[in-house]
């Protein structure tokens, strides 16, 4: 049977996982439930805490595919860390840099109850390691320090990916628009130039009309260009003081140039 998964706000027990002592039909029935879940969803791992059932209890696909079910688990070795970049079903659409064991040691039970143990090294041992913690009562918050944790914690209440909390690019995509504004007006000179070579009123006319309609184009990238680096700002918690404050001086000083070429535009090519 397929299972809610618990996700926040609703709080997780603050209490450590169970350990199993009886490997009879209701802890078989666990585990289906567990596989079905992670099919439904196409997870690669669940443990029991994140259904409501505070057992002992992990399923977790190896780097072959294999769901591989783990009574009663137990780190008892570790060597070398790993820093990536994880996400966790309690917090849909967040993520975190969290550093973890690169490879582990792990003896668990399984549904017959015999005692096992694996090596895993790489994703899998990260993907063992994030649902044991499940068992413990905690997420990936719990890895953080104190420092990022209160970070998470703020951006959380915000809405914000801690993913991007931190970091503020020096390129945006919001450059390639303004970027794109600055060579449509250096194109907007070449009619102004070309006036002062032409006398014909139906040619001067025709550049008017064309100049028009760049005009009225370079507004619109203009607008285009203020609302999409506001969005783009927002992304970033960090560029809020460096980088949302130039946007409202850059797109003035765009339409300040933009005023300019129409003002020259209207008394060198305008007739009539």
């Amino acid at each position: 049977m397929v299972r809610e998964i618990i996700t926040h706000p609703t709080p997780l027990s603050i209490e450590y996982a169970v350990d199993i002592r009886k490997f009879d039909d209701e802890l078989f029935a666990l585990i289906e439930d567990l596989k079905d879940t992670i099919n439904e969803n196409n997870l690669d791992a669940l443990s029991a805490y994140q259904i409501g059932s505070y057992y002992n209890l992990i399923i977790v696909k190896d780097d072959e595919g294999k769901l591989i079910e783990m009574i009663n688990p137990r780190l008892i070795n570790h060597k070398g860390t790993v820093t990536a970049t994880e996400s966790t079903l309690y917090y849909p659409g967040k993520t975190a840099q969290i550093q973890r064991f690169e490879t582990i040691s792990v003896v668990y039970q399984d549904r017959n109850g015999n005692d096992k143990s694996l090596q895993a090294s790489g994703d899998f041992s990260v993907r063992i390691q994030r649902k044991i913690d499940y068992t413990f009562g905690a997420t990936f918050v719990q890895k953080m320090s104190k420092e990022e944790k209160e970070k998470f914690e703020k951006n959380l209440e915000n809405g914000i990916n801690t993913t991007n909390a931190d970091y503020c690019p020096t390129v945006f995509f919001r450059d390639k628009i303004l970027k794109l504004i600055n060579v449509v007006m250096f194109f907007m000179l070449l009619p102004l130039v070309a006036s002062f070579f032409i006398d014909k009123e139906q040619t001067l006319q025709t550049l008017w009309t064309y100049q028009l309609y760049t005009i009225y184009g370079v507004l619109g990238l203009n607008i285009v260009y203020f609302f999409y680096a506001q969005y783009e700002g927002k992304l970033y918690v960090a560029c809020s003081s460096c980088q949302l404050g130039n946007i409202v001086g850059t797109t003035a000083i765009s339409l300040v140039k933009l005023f300019v070429i129409t003002v020259a535009s209207y008394f060198l090519l305008h007739v009539g």
